[in-house]
């Protein structure tokens, strides 16, 4: 961050505790390095700090609570010790005169405090320091490219097409946009065959294609999509569904009799609501719940809290399903508790249909034989990797197309 140490002026704000201690030491081997350095202890910070050429934030660290201003530092640069001070190192909320470093350099593994709230933008670019600590227990893991893009299972040479077969019941009449997108998601990620079953459409709202299109009637649908579930290895319920009283007691019927791995989304999750770990509890196979903050509130009573990793734990616990919670950065809860994050997140992902294509691509990565919850996982991060490469003028069809671009490694 100097461009070298000799000559170069340092200030390190050093607190009581082993933050502090980082701190100095770091101090000890600048000063070894040719560099002149202040040290200024926390309790004792000015409201500015001027003439430096680096400022090293060892105030503060994880254990952080109460209140902190940090000075102004003019042009210098800010290099924060393990979190910025003055952000929660559970929740990443940060008092309003917190640290904005340029970078940091976190211990041992990343701390959910640089992933929420405030503590991205606070953090700058994050590097992790191994000092020899063993994590392997941890129960919370990040997601990389490679993860994501080895979850999929490869075609057996002998697959056809039934062999990973999705069913996407959705839509009503005039509404078949949100279905067709997750179709369409599901067949261009890897899907071999994909029905799209639309309660009360006309054959003249369902485009041709590949996605193979089943018009069932306004009421009593249940039963036929059970049907067609049965040749299907996943199965997408919700998106663009409707929130009719008659449509609430066909899902639950479609939820009780499918053994596949359902992936309940939109409209389905405001269905089910606070009724959800009832119904689910009698669910012959798995479940992924994907709802964005509003949606979770239906589901839990109450919106995130803070520590987003809790609150979602506790969705799954009580519901018996994978949740997925949508976000800029994406939390997939088993109901064991185990955790895995997409911190892949983009604000490109914020138009009308990114959330039926991140349906029909978890089904996808379900149907080739991903576990739901490392699929959920895995979806999540390709859908923003992906958006990430594209932050204008991305629309939700789109990424059909680009999500296996991305899975490729193009």
């Amino acid at each position: 961050m100097l461009g070298g140490t000799y000559g170069r002026h340092v200030c390190v704000i050093a607190g009581k505790g082993n933050n502090g201690g980082d701190g100095r030491d770091a101090a000890d081997r600048l000063r070894d390095r040719g560099a002149r350095v202040t040290v200024i202890d926390a309790n004792d910070v000015p409201e500015r700090v001027s003439g430096y050429d680096l400022v090293i934030d060892a105030a503060y660290g994880t254990g952080f609570h109460g209140e902190y201003r940090a000075p102004d530092v003019g042009d210098a640069r800010v290099l924060a010790v393990d979190i910025p001070s003055g952000v929660n190192g559970d929740t990443g909320e940060a008092v309003p005169g917190a640290v904005f470093a340029q970078h940091t350099v976190t211990f041992a593994a990343l701390k959910p405090g640089l992933l929420f709230g405030d503590g991205p933008a606070r953090s700058g670019t994050v590097e992790v320091a191994d000092i020899g600590l063993d994590v392997s227990r941890a129960s919370v893991r990040v997601l990389e490219d490679d993860d994501a893009r080895s979850a999929m299972p490869p075609r057996s040479p002998s697959a056809h097409k039934w062999a990973s077969g999705v069913l996407v019941v959705g839509g009503s009449p005039g509404l078949a946009g949100a279905p067709w997108l997750a179709a369409t998601a599901a067949l261009h990620v890897g899907a071999g065959n994909v029905r799209m079953a639309v309660p009360g459409a006309s054959g003249w709202e369902l485009p041709p294609s590949e996605v193979y299109s089943r018009l069932l009637p306004v009421e009593d649908w249940a039963a036929t999509a059970i049907e067609d579930a049965r040749r299907c290895k996943a199965v997408v319920v919700g998106p663009g569904l409707g929130l009719d009283e008659c449509t609430g007691g066909e899902l639950r019927r479609l939820l009780a009799d499918v053994e596949a791995p359902v992936i309940a989304d939109a409209d389905a999750l405001t269905l089910l609501g606070r009724d959800a770990a009832e119904v689910l509890s009698a669910r012959p196979g798995p479940t992924v719940l994907t709802p964005h903050d509003g949606e979770f509130e239906r589901l839990a009573g109450g919106r995130p809290g803070t520590d987003r990793i809790t609150s979602v734990r506790q969705l799954a616990k009580e519901t018996g399903a994978v949740v997925l919670l949508k976000g800029p950065t994406t939390v997939v809860c088993h109901p064991e508790g185990r955790a895995l994050l997409a911190t892949t997140g983009s604000a490109a992902l914020a138009t009308a249909g990114t959330g039926d294509v991140l349906a029909g691509t978890i089904a996808a990565f379900v149907a080739r034989g991903a576990h739901p919850f490392l699929a959920a996982a895995a979806a999540a991060h390709a859908h923003g990797a992906t958006a990430r490469r594209h932050p204008v003028g991305l629309v939700a069809g789109d990424l059909t197309r680009l999500i296996p671009e991305w899975l490729a490694g193009g």
